[in-house]
């Protein structure tokens, strides 16, 4: 008989990362989390932010940045730069400052437009999941493997999992997307 735990694991991996690209999404607050993505050159290696650098919010709208050695700053204010976060920073010679600005309303309406695109995506990979598991219990039953009622049974399994996935996709898309309206 087919696992439908794997499945549901797929279902998983796919709300997890939704929500970890949602982490990512600028909310008008300090968040460090938007730099998770970044990687500065240390010494040829590409490497996450996180591991060169200290990274603090000492205020509601300030994420501060101090390498451990002062030779990346340059490089860390670069990579900052070319990435899409739309923050300029700037350098006391020892640290990097993001300062987050105000969010304007027509930003809002864009980064909630953004957040139900994700949400549209992690659906979409639901009910991919949920076509990869009936086309595999369709096919066990063809070879037998398992009977008609079986066969219904999973597919009836499988569709209570993709309604309760779908369900939790739309109150993360709700709740980040009332906490950008709201800040």
């Amino acid at each position: 008989m087919s696992d439908l735990k794997m499945y549901e694991e797929k279902m998983e991996k796919t709300l997890e990362t939704m929500k970890e690209d949602f982490a990512t999404i600028r909310a008008g607050r300090a968040n460090p989390h938007i730099l998770d993505k970044l990687k500065v050159d240390y010494y040829g290696t590409p490497t996450p932010l996180q591991q060169v650098a200290n990274i603090s919010v000492p205020e509601a709208r300030m994420i501060q940045i101090q390498p451990w050695e002062s030779s990346l700053i340059k490089d860390i204010e670069k990579v900052i730069m070319t990435s899409d976060l739309g923050l300029t920073p700037s350098n006391d010679g020892k640290s990097v400052r993001l300062v987050f600005p105000e969010l304007t309303e027509e930003r809002r309406k864009d980064l909630v437009k953004d957040i139900k695109k994700k949400g549209e995506n992690a659906k979409v990979s639901v009910r991919n999941v949920r076509r990869d598991a009936n086309d595999a219990f369709k096919k066990q039953n063809k070879a037998s493997e398992i009977s008609d009622d079986e066969c219904k049974n999973l597919e009836n399994d499988i569709q209570k999992l993709t309604d309760k996935y779908i369900d939790l996709i739309d109150k993360a898309v709700d709740e980040k997307s009332k906490e950008i309206l709201t800040v």
